[in-house]
C-alpha cells in the first residue's frame, strides 16, 4: 500500500532539515525520509580518536573512482546530515559571486538569481541558526538587511595576537560567523561550553546549530510532520507522462516500502541527489529523472581545500580556534588580479587527529608536539564547474565520482600569501623572529584519494537556471521536466564560490519554502 502525503522531503541536512522547519507550521502532511538514524549521544562524540582516527561516524558505504577503485567518502548519514559534523562556519556568498567572475583558470558563471534575491533569506537563516558575527569588518562582506543576531565569538589570546599581526601588516582579519549557542556574557547558562571538539564532531550537549537541533526536532513537535529514519530512497517513479513523481521507493529494514506525495523534494546532498535521479531513469527519462539537459551529475564541485599547520617554537594553548578569517585575497591582490580564496581555521588539531593524515614532520618534532605548537589553517579556493567532473553510476548502481582539480594556481597563490604573512609575525619575546618553524601541509584524508574522498563542500550536480537546455532546475529549484519535483541541497549551485556552502543552502531552502507555501495554499 502506498501512503500519501502533501510533501515528502528526502534528507534532513542543511537543505531538507531547514525546509521541513519552514513548512511545518503550514499544517500540511509532511513526510521526512532519512537514510540514517540519530547520532548516538555518547562520550565518543567528543573523542578525536573515535571521530578522526577511527572514523566511527563515517558512512561505511563504498563509492568508486573512474578507474573502478574503492572510494571511502568522508561523509555521514544521520538526522541533521553533515551539519551534525560541520564546523558551523556560516558565510553568505559574496555579492559578486552571483555574477560572472573571471578566474585565472576559467570562468565562474553567473547565477540566475541575484544576491538581493537571496539576501532576506540569508538574514532569516542567520537568525534561525543563531549565527554569531560582526558586520562591516570582512572587506568582502556583502550588504545585509540586519545585524548578526549574536555578537562574534571572541578570540583566545594566541588568535588575537595573530589578528593583531595581520592588521599590522595591512590585512583586515575578521571574526568568522559561527552557528553555536554560546553566551559569553553568561557562561554558567551558556549551552555551548566552547570546547575543542566542535569542528568535525557531533555536539554532545546539542550546542551547535545543526539542522537536527535547530530545525528537524522543532518541526517534529508539529503533529502533521512525520520522520522515518533508516529509510533509504532507492528511486523515484513517475506517471505515464513522466511529468509527475507518483511513487517514492524506499528500502527500510531490508524491506521495500512505497510512499507518494503531491510534492517531492530531494535533499540528499549534491552527490546522492544526483545519484537518486540517475537511478530513477525510465522510458520517459532515459538519461535519468529530469535529465533531458544531460546536466544531472555533471559540474560537480567541492572546492580546492588545504589544511596547513603553522608550527612555532612557542605552544598554542588555544582551545576553540575557529574564530578568525581572512578574505583580503578573495578577489585577488595588487600583484595578481585573479581571485585566490578564503583563509580561516580548522578546530585545534591534536596528535590523534594528525595520525589520520600525518604531515611532513619538522626535524625533532613528534605529532603530539607539533599539534601543541601549531596554528591550524583551512584554505579554500573556488573550483570551476566542468562537465566531466561528475557523478555517475556503475553497472551495479554504485556511485562513481570523477573529478579533476582545476583553478589550482589560485590556491597555490593563496598558500604563498599565507606563508608570507606567517613569516612577518611579531617578534616573539622568547625566540625572536626564529619562533616560526614553517608551514606544513596535512592531508585530511590519508589513504583515500584526494580530492575525491573529501566531499564536505559538495555542490553543483543539478544546477538551476532559466534555460532547460543547460540546467535541470528552474529558479525555484523545481525540475524543468517534472512538475512536482524540487531539489534544495547544494546540487543547485551553478558555481561554488570560495566560502562554505551551508548558509546558502539554508537560505535557499527558506526561499523555496516560501514558494512552496504559495503553491500549497
Amino acid at each position: 500500500m502506498t501512503t500519501r502525503y502533501d510533501i515528502a522531503i528526502i534528507g534532513t541536512g542543511a537543505g531538507g532539515g531547514t525546509l521541513a522547519w519552514a513548512l511545518a507550521s503550514t499544517g500540511k502532511r509532511i513526510l521526512i525520509l532519512e537514510r540514517g538514524d540519530y547520532v548516538p549521544r555518547e562520550k565518543d562524540n567528543w573523542s578525536t580518536r573515535a571521530v578522526n582516527l577511527e572514523g566511527k561516524y563515517n558512512t561505511k558505504e563504498v563509492w568508486r573512482d573512474p578507474d573502478g577503485g574503492e572510494l571511502h567518502p568522508h561523509t555521514n548519514y544521520y538526522v541533521g546530515g553533515n551539519t551534525k559534523f560541520y564546523g558551523a562556519a556560516l558565510f553568505r556568498l559574496r555579492r559578486e559571486d552571483f555574477s560572472e567572475i573571471k578566474h585565472y583558470g576559467g570562468i565562474s558563471p553567473a547565477w540566475p538569481i541575484s544576491y538581493e534575491d537571496l539576501e532576506p533569506y540569508y538574514t532569516r537563516a542567520e537568525q534561525l541558526y543563531q549565527v554569531h558575527g560582526e558586520r562591516g569588518v570582512d572587506p568582502t562582506d556583502p550588504p545585509a538587511g540586519a545585524p548578526y543576531p549574536h555578537p562574534p565569538v571572541t578570540h583566545e589570546p594566541r588568535i588575537q595576537q595573530l589578528a593583531d599581526d595581520l592588521g599590522r601588516l595591512g590585512c583586515r582579519p575578521f571574526h568568522v560567523p559561527l552557528g553555536v549557542m554560546l553566551d559569553e556574557r553568561n557562561p554558567r547558562k551558556s549551552r555551548c561550553i566552547r570546547c575543542e571538539t566542535c569542528d568535525g564532531h557531533p555536539c554532545l550537549v546539542y550546542a551547535k546549530s545543526d539542522a537536527q537541533v535547530v530545525c528537524v526536532d522543532p518541526a517534529l513537535e508539529h503533529p502533521n510532520v512525520t520522520l522515518l529514519t533508516g529509510a533509504h530512497v532507492k528511486r523515484l517513479e513517475t506517471s505515464a507522462s513522466g511529468r509527475e513523481v507518483t511513487r517514492i521507493v524506499v528500502e527500510r529494514e531490508g524491506a521495500a516500502e512505497t510512499y507518494s506525495a503531491d510534492i517531492v523534494v530531494a535533499a540528499c546532498g549534491a552527490i546522492n541527489s544526483a545519484a537518486l535521479l540517475l537511478r530513477s531513469a525510465s522510458d520517459r527519462h532515459p538519461r535519468g529523472l529530469a535529465n533531458g539537459s544531460d546536466v544531472v551529475g555533471r559540474h560537480y564541485m567541492g572546492h580546492v581545500n588545504s589544511v596547513l599547520m603553522a608550527v612555532s617554537k612557542c605552544p598554542n594553548p588555544t582551545v576553540f580556534q575557529k574564530t578568525l578569517g581572512l578574505n583580503d585575497f578573495y578577489f585577488g591582490s595588487d600583484e595578481w588580479r585573479h581571485p585566490m580564496g578564503h583563509i580561516s581555521f580548522v578546530g585545534k588539531l591534536d596528535g590523534d587527529t594528525l595520525k589520520a593524515g600525518a604531515p611532513a614532520i619538522a626535524p625533532g618534532w613528534t605529532l603530539d608536539l607539533m599539534a601543541r605548537h601549531s596554528l591550524d589553517f583551512w584554505l579554500t579556493s573556488e573550483d570551476l564547474p566542468a562537465p566531466d567532473n561528475r557523478v555517475t553510476l556503475d553497472r551495479d548502481g554504485a556511485i562513481v565520482l570523477s573529478y579533476r582539480p582545476n583553478n589550482e594556481e589560485a590556491h597555490q597563490r593563496l598558500i604563498a600569501k599565507l606563508k608570507s604573512l606567517m613569516k612577518q609575525q611579531t617578534k616573539c619575546q622568547v625566540h625572536g623572529h626564529e619562533c616560526h618553524e614553517g608551514l606544513f601541509a596535512r592531508n585530511l584524508f590519508l589513504g583515500q584519494r584526494i580530492p575525491l574522498a573529501g566531499v564536505a563542500h559538495q555542490n553543483g550536480t543539478i544546477r538551476f537556471g532559466r534555460d532547460p537546455k543547460t540546467s535541470a532546475l528552474d529558479v525555484s529549484c523545481k525540475a524543468h521536466e517534472v512538475d512536482n519535483l524540487y531539489v534544495v541541497d547544494a546540487s543547485f549551485f551553478p558555481s561554488s564560490a570560495a566560502v562554505n556552502p551551508a548558509l546558502t543552502i539554508m537560505a535557499n531552502a527558506l526561499r523555496v519554502g516560501e514558494h512552496l507555501k504559495s503553491r500549497l495554499a
